[in-house]
C-alpha cells in the first residue's frame, strides 16, 4: 500500500460580471462568471491541487503562478493537460476522483456529464473513475448568499 497516496484540493472564487462561467471545462449559461487570474475554472483547480498534492509535486499556485502573465486568461483544461503529462511522465496513475461543486446556484447536476467527459479527456481516465456533485450550503456563507463558488476534490493515485 505505500505506493497509493490520497491528495486534497479546494479552490474558491467570487463572482464578477463580464465574464463566461467555467465549470469542469464546461461553459454554463449564467449571468456571471468567476473572478480570477485564469478562466477561474474552481472545480478544475481543486482537481489540479488534488493531484498533485497526492503526488507530492506541489500546488497550482507554485505551478502556473498568477504572477506569471502566461496564464492570464489561460483555459483550466490547458492546465490540467499540462498536470497529465506531469503525472504520466512520473509513471503516476489516477485511480479515482471525487469532487464536490458548492454554490446556491447555479444547479450544476444537467452539466456533471459534460464535465466528466472533458476531465476524463484530458486525464486519461474512463469517467466513471470522476464524481462530480453539485450541494448548495442553504444559504450560509458567502456561496450560499451567491457571492461566488467553492469546490473540494480529492484523488487517489497509484505511484
Amino acid at each position: 500500500m505505500d505506493n497509493i497516496r490520497i491528495g486534497t484540493g479546494f479552490d474558491a472564487h467570487a463572482f464578477a460580471p463580464g465574464r463566461d462561467l467555467i465549470l469542469g471545462g464546461k461553459k454554463i449559461d449564467f449571468p456571471k462568471g468567476l473572478s480570477g487570474h485564469s478562466d477561474a475554472d474552481v472545480l478544475i483547480h481543486a482537481i489540479i491541487d488534488s493531484l498533485l498534492g497526492a503526488a507530492g509535486l506541489g500546488d497550482i499556485g507554485k505551478l502556473f503562478p498568477d504572477s506569471d502573465s502566461r496564464y492570464r486568461g489561460i483555459s483550466s483544461m490547458r492546465l490540467l493537460d499540462e498536470v497529465a503529462k506531469i503525472l504520466r511522465s512520473h509513471t503516476i496513475t489516477i485511480i479515482n476522483i471525487d469532487s464536490v461543486v458548492i454554490c446556491q446556484e447555479p444547479k450544476i447536476s444537467s452539466h456533471t456529464d459534460d464535465m466528466k467527459s472533458n476531465l476524463s479527456r484530458a486525464l486519461g481516465i474512463e469517467a466513471s473513475r470522476i464524481s462530480i456533485k453539485g450541494k448548495s450550503t442553504e444559504g450560509i456563507g458567502f456561496t450560499g448568499r451567491g457571492e461566488g463558488i467553492a469546490a473540494i476534490a480529492t484523488a487517489l493515485l497509484r505511484l
